[in-house]
């Protein structure tokens, strides 16, 4: 298994100039990656400029961040040839590790003269936020290009990891104060994407606890076509579903998998203390009780899929009884505001 720390870095329209497209709202413009191997070693490194062709201006945040103006990335080459460059590079067997700033850049040149691969190496995508695949995604599919598979793409949430390895599980920090709280040496210039990617690989291999690897992330530009590819997985303290897609919100509510509350750990249903109710009509909350292993709060987030129609995120997990008690008082609360709501309404009529 080979791991791919991505960084991309991108343009966007200029409203003053150039009306931003809802297809492609940011147009990828810099790919950089650091390889790890199966023992998170170092393993090569990937960069390239992308010549762009949606955006003729650069956005002037972009260009304060970046540092880079429209002229220099003209020798760069066209999206869909720099992304197949990008995608064989991933599944190939590293080759040895990466000088001392880990900065050297695979490219083009490299690239042309390996010889061709016969058995791919399977990789993991890993990113400093959630934000780069999806993007990544956004722009294969404006030139007719897909990722290999079906389906969400399970990740490495390297911002979430760190927290859960070495912060509150909740925060999310910027990628200089990691490498700075790791005291981890800078090397090069942040923002760029060859840098970033190289100081995410080194935040990601700081990370050694096996626990904390299982928590992986799945990207959900491509959700689940049918009930079978649904994600169902069970990490040490919860559990996490992901649906297929849905019309609308009623139709995804009335979908017993989505609404269901099954023990992850015994596999019972369990009989709901608090039926799912929503203080915002955006994320709905469940408690149930397993006579072996207590309280289980659920959590039901409805997102917009990229195509119309909604899918959930289900989430389920073990509370303490005062957690518990916390969940009534917020149903109440709910309650409450639903009446207050609905008494406006009669008095409006």
């Amino acid at each position: 298994m080979n791991y791919i720390v991505l960084d991309l870095e991108w343009n966007q329209g200029n409203e003053e100039k150039e009306k931003q497209r809802k297809d492609i709202p940011f147009e990828i413009i810099e790919i950089g990656a650091i390889k790890l191997d199966s023992r998170m070693e170092p393993a090569g490194s990937f960069h390239e400029m992308v010549k762009p062709q949606v955006y003729r201006e650069m956005h002037r945040m972009t260009r304060q961040l970046l540092h880079m103006d429209m002229k220099q990335l003209q020798g760069g080459e066209l999206f869909p040839d720099v992304m197949r460059r990008f995608l064989s590079w991933c599944g190939e067997a590293g080759e040895d590790g990466l000088p001392e700033n880990g900065l050297r850049p695979e490219g083009k040149a490299a690239a042309e003269k390996r010889a061709p691969r016969n058995q791919p190496v399977e990789y993991r995508f890993a990113t400093w936020g959630p934000q780069d695949l999806t993007e990544l995604q956004r722009n294969m599919r404006f030139y007719g290009m897909e990722l290999t598979g079906s389906g969400p793409v399970k990740f490495y949430d390297i911002q979430k990891l760190f927290s859960i390895a070495f912060e509150d599980k909740k925060s999310r920090r910027n990628l200089e104060y990691a490498v700075d709280f790791l005291k981890l040496p800078k090397d090069g210039a942040f923002h760029r994407a060859l840098s970033d990617a190289y100081y995410a690989a080194m935040v990601l291999r700081q990370i050694r606890d096996p626990q904390v690897l299982q928590k992986v992330s799945f990207d959900t530009f491509r959700l689940p076509q049918n009930r079978k590819e649904e994600v169902r997985i069970v990490f040490d303290d919860y559990a996490k579903f992901i649906s297929r897609r849905f019309d609308d919100k009623e139709q995804l509510l009335a979908d017993r998998e989505v609404t269901s509350t099954k023990c992850y750990l015994c596999h019972r249903n369990l009989k709901r203390k608090i039926k799912w109710f929503t203080p915002n009509g955006k994320h709905y909350y469940s408690l149930s009780l397993c006579d072996r292993h207590g309280y289980m709060k659920g959590k039901i987030r409805i997102r917009r899929a990229e195509e119309d129609g909604v899918y959930a995120v289900k989430t389920t997990k073990f509370i303490t009884e005062e957690d518990a008690a916390d969940l009534f008082r917020r149903r109440d609360a709910a309650r409450g505001q639903g009446k207050r709501k609905g008494k406006k309404k009669e008095n409006t009529r």
